[in-house]
């Protein structure tokens, strides 16, 4: 055999695993998205959006952001359930193209038929879709059809955003951007209840704690049931109080069950103590979300749905960015000074933009607070874990 038949064309390292690419694209996109928003909004920027300004920066941070975060999550986690090879090297760049093109389309959504813009904006999440779907009825891991049921309604919802902006409603309050939140609020009560309490438990069983995270049980089994009863009647009904109700219990209940998790004793790991913050902004959201309707003149109902969409979404996908990025490049599972700091801006962003809403003298130095904290958050994962991503920085 020749040698140039011996050699076979070679994966690179960006392009190996999910993770890398669309973390990076996330990671990336978090910063300019706002960025881009901030310049909107002080008139130095006009793209040729079809949609209006606030509900392109929705849809973005939405479905734009945490689509790229949930490509790089499952196409990483879905070979670890199933066993089965992951999606790499030339179709791994397809699906991140599919990605960009949406970002594009979107941005440019002036200069195209909406039906376009919604074609090139859903390819992306409706191929990976398919493609878990796929994997998890090859590998027989039937536990996981669930996260392909919850991608459904997370692509459902930025279906009818697309379909709303296009029949001029005011798509940053309608029903497709509430589905697509109540979609990821479940997929994070879904997967950070497996994750947050598993890796607090491993954690402190090789340091010889006797006191570990509770195993699941029927308080986890009540605040799943009352989340998916309390996310859709928020998501079919924002305004009644009976929906309010719902978002206090389910918030109740999630605080009842992080609490037993033992997140106070993991504050010597910023790995861990941020997962445990990401998800208290689920409770937090249902309280401020569920506050909102029945009190609008002290909780402004943006600002609550801000302790979700940047709070529970923004804070617990950079957590697991962090921790994936690390675990997967061969580094130990350990942040330093550097990562909490990153962790701590982003905190501090969300709170941030809340107290914006609430004290409404100081919005606007609040609000570009907010956006510089994120800027700086994100831009400092980049610079931090840019090197893993791209494998220049793989040992």
């Amino acid at each position: 055999m020749t040698a140039t038949r011996q050699r076979k064309p070679a994966t690179s390292a960006f392009l190996s695993h999910g993770f890398r690419p669309f973390f990076l694209s996330a990671g990336l996109w978090a910063p300019l998205g706002i960025a881009l928003w901030v310049a909107m909004l002080w008139g130095y920027l006009d793209l040729p959006l079809a949609f209006d300004p606030v509900s392109w920066h929705a849809h973005e941070a939405l479905f734009g952001y945490l689509g790229a975060v949930l490509a790089g999550f499952l196409l990483t986690a879905v070979p670890n359930w199933t066993g089965r090879p992951p999606l790499a090297g030339r179709t791994l760049l397809g699906l991140l193209a599919l990605w960009i093109a949406g970002r594009v389309a979107v941005a440019a959504s002036d200069w195209l038929p909406p039906l376009a813009v919604a074609a090139l904006d859903l390819s992306c999440l409706v191929v990976l879709g398919g493609y878990v779907l796929r994997e998890v009825v090859a590998g027989r891991n039937w536990r996981n059809l669930v996260v392909v049921a919850m991608i459904g309604v997370f692509v459902a919802g930025n279906a009818l955003f697309h379909w709303e902006a296009a029949e001029g409603v005011y798509a940053a309050s309608g029903h497709g951007l509430r589905i697509g939140v109540a979609a990821a609020i479940m997929m994070i009560s879904v997967i950070g209840g497996r994750i947050v309490p598993t890796f607090t438990r491993n954690w402190l069983a090789t340091r010889g704690s006797g006191a570990l995270p509770a195993e699941f049980g029927r308080l986890d089994k009540v605040a799943l049931v009352l989340t998916l009863i309390a996310l859709a009647a928020w998501a079919a009904l924002p305004g009644a109080r009976e929906t309010a109700w719902l978002l206090l219990a389910s918030g109740g209940a999630h605080a009842a069950r992080l609490s037993r998790w033992r997140g106070p004793a993991t504050r010597g790991e910023p790995l861990l103590w941020i997962l445990h913050v990401g998800y208290a902004f689920v409770p937090l959201g249902m309280l401020g979300v569920g506050g909102a309707i029945l009190w609008p003149d002290v909780v402004p109902p943006a600002s609550a749905q801000h302790l979700w969409m940047a709070g529970a979404i923004g804070v617990m996908t950079l957590a697991v960015m962090t921790r994936a990025t690390l675990g997967h490049g061969g580094r130990a599972l350990t942040a330093g000074a550097g990562t909490a700091a990153v962790y701590l801006l982003v905190v501090a962003s969300v709170f941030a933009r809340f107290l914006g809403g609430v004290l409404e003298e100081q919005a606007m130095v609040l609000w570009s607070l907010s956006a510089l904290l994120w800027c700086l958050g994100f831009a400092g994962f980049v610079l931090l874990y840019g090197k893993l991503l791209t494998g220049a920085g793989k040992r």
